[in-house]
């Protein structure tokens, strides 16, 4: 198993080239950010994370979290020592608000963070991810003593979060909850019920634990529509604001897992006789909207652990490939053994992921970008835009990159050989870990249905025009830009017709039987997917073209044309290959009883 090495070029290539750093920065709200600062910045936090979290991923998988008969939970060994180093460090604080401690960095740079800490050890990212999506949760919603009370030293790292939806019999249908909150009369709540596969819901990292929890207050409506969103502190704060007091929520116990086994996966109860106390975030019966602040911070940060585990896969897949010699390649000497990376089907899985993953990166950092526009652009049309630009990109990041990562990682097996299938030499803990990602925060069947349903039909269609007339923009840009980029731009021009006519006749089905819509769904994210990566590949390809011609001889650029020509070749014609079932009738999906399966 190889260390790992940050990907360090190709980010600072993606957030350049693709996601426009040094543009963001000009945004008034990053006035005070020096844009020299990204590179030593990235450079720094890859060796920490090299050094530092890298090494905790095998002792995560064989270890793994504990619960002991007390109701808590120990992390393997060195968890708890590297998210303390973390934390000093002042990485969790890199994008949030300098009025609560943070660093008032773009999205964008918290993104590669993000990509080189799941790359490493994606059970101990889990932690500072949920955290983030909270802190963006109270952000939005909160009011301002709530704010001050719990946004600094949860901006710290101080102390961590969770997202508490799930039940028992309320996993996807959210709206089914029956955890109650009953109002105390002195402006708190007592919180009472069970949640389940809470994600460092309890553990020995952080000083205190920041839950937030759907539950029902009385005589709330039924469905989503009587649910409100309450902060449970595993410890109530004293009255110089310390955590000192233990609050009703216990850990009864943590799932035995596929992967990710060194964060825990917890079973959490609230009140036991009283009930945990808990204060309301905003209004009653809103928490399901504010929770989907949360979702959708999360949504693109679980898309990202799929580019970073198939990263990762892929530095193992090619280290072995290079040492690894059996059989003799086509052309190699009579009576030699050949690398297996000479082999040209080896070849072709380590192109097809090597591919897969510098587009998936940049549809990522598109995303992301759209973030830091719709919190920062000076203008509001510029944040209004950005605003659509995510709420499209996001379900396709979701869903595209987490799907891809399950399949690279297996990939990255197959590379290994039987070897693969062996657990010491790491790499199936890979494909184990990746596969939790396409279920996280909406499974990926939500994310094409919200995709088709909600997103595409935005302001008429809108919004998915914009999005197809620039990537059209880009296709004629490299039609126009020389024999390099040419057959590119021409590839993404005829994937990009067949994706627009196929998504007319999808939103018309919309409006006639959505069922015929809804069957088609998981086909589209799919299609789409191909299509936005192609446009990232093609970005690219036009930015490394461009400093080419500027007379820079850096031979990872010439690697970044052949990468995106092998892309527009082989697997970006693979959207069409989808119109089939996008457009197929629903009938012979629907039509066999239950008993027949």
């Amino acid at each position: 198993m190889a260390e790992y090495s940050a990907p360090l070029w190709d980010l600072q290539f993606i957030l350049d080239a693709v996601a426009k750093s040094s543009e963001i920065a000009t945004y008034p709200d990053f006035a005070e950010i020096d844009v020299d600062m990204f590179e030593p910045l990235l450079e720094e936090s890859a060796r920490f994370i090299e050094e530092t979290v890298a090494p905790l991923n095998r002792t995560g998988d064989e270890v793994g979290s504990t619960w002991n008969s007390d109701n808590t939970v120990t992390t393997p060994p060195g968890f708890a020592d590297a998210y303390r180093q973390y934390v000093d460090a002042g990485w969790q604080t890199l994008p949030f608000d300098p009025a609560h401690g943070g660093g008032g960095m773009p999205w964008v740079m918290a993104l590669a963070l993000q990509e080189m800490l799941n790359s490493a050890c994606m059970s101990f990212a889990l932690c500072p991810l949920l955290t983030q999506g909270a802190i963006d949760l109270i952000t939005h919603h909160s009011d301002e003593a709530q704010k001050e009370t719990w946004l600094r030293p949860l901006v710290s790292g101080e102390w961590s979060a969770t997202m508490n939806l799930t039940e028992p019999d309320a996993g996807s249908d959210v709206g089914a909850l029956r955890t109650k909150a009953e109002p105390a009369g002195d402006g708190t709540y007592r919180i009472s019920g069970q949640k389940i596969f809470i994600t460092y819901g309890e553990h020995d990292m952080a000083d205190n634990i920041v839950h937030l929890v759907l539950a029902r207050t009385p005589n709330a409506p039924p469905g989503t529509k009587g649910i409100s969103t309450f902060i449970v502190p595993k410890f109530l704060l004293d009255d110089d604001g310390k955590p000192t007091i233990r609050n009703t929520v216990s850990c009864t116990s943590i799932e035995h897992k596929l992967g990710i086994h060194g964060s825990p996966t917890c079973v959490l109860q609230f009140g036991e006789e009283e009930g945990a106390i808990g204060y309301l975030i905003g209004e009653e019966n809103r928490g399901m909207a504010y929770m989907f602040t949360m979702m959708n911070n999360a949504r693109l940060s679980v898309g990202v652990q799929g580019v970073a585990i198939a990263e990762r896969a892929y530095q193992d897949a090619v280290g072995y490939a290079n040492e690894r010699t059996q059989g003799r390649a086509v052309g190699a000497a009579a009576g030699t053994s050949s690398p297996i990376i000479d082999h040209v089907d080896v070849r072709r899985m380590l192109m097809t992921m090597k591919a897969y993953i510098e587009a998936m990166r940049g549809v990522a950092f598109l995303d992301a970008a759209a973030v830091d526009a719709e919190g920062h652009h000076p203008t509001e049309a510029g944040r209004a835009k950005g605003a659509e630009r995510a709420a499209i990109l996001t379900p396709i990041v979701k869903g595209w990159c987490t799907d891809l990562g399950v399949e690279l990682t297996s990939l990255a097996v197959q590379v290994h050989g039987g070897m693969g299938f062996v657990e010491e030499t790491g790499v199936a803990q890979h494909y184990r870990d990746a596969r939790i990602n396409p279920i996280y925060e909406g499974t990926n069947g939500i994310q094409a249905l919200d995709l088709v349903a909600r997103k595409l039909p935005m302001d008429s269609g809108r919004v998915a025009r914009e999005l197809f007339g620039d990537i059209d923009a880009i296709a004629r840009a490299a039609v126009s830009g020389g024999d390099a980029t040419a057959e590119m731009g021409a590839a993404l021009q005829t994937a990009s017709a067949t994706v627009q006519a196929v998504t007319m006749k999808l939103v018309e089905r919309l409006a006639g039987d959505p069922i015929d819509a809804f069957a088609g769904a998981t086909p589209y994210l799919r299609m789409i997917g191909q299509l936005a990566g192609g446009w990232s590949m093609v970005l690219q390809a036009l930015a490394a073209q461009q400093r080419i011609d500027a007379g820079d001889t850096d031979e990872r650029l010439a690697a970044k044309l052949v990468t995106a020509q092998f892309y527009c070749e082989q697997l970006l014609p693979l959207a069409a290959a989808q119109e089939a079932a996008v457009l197929g009738s629903a009938t012979s999906l629907m039509s066999l009883d239950a008993s027949q399966f």
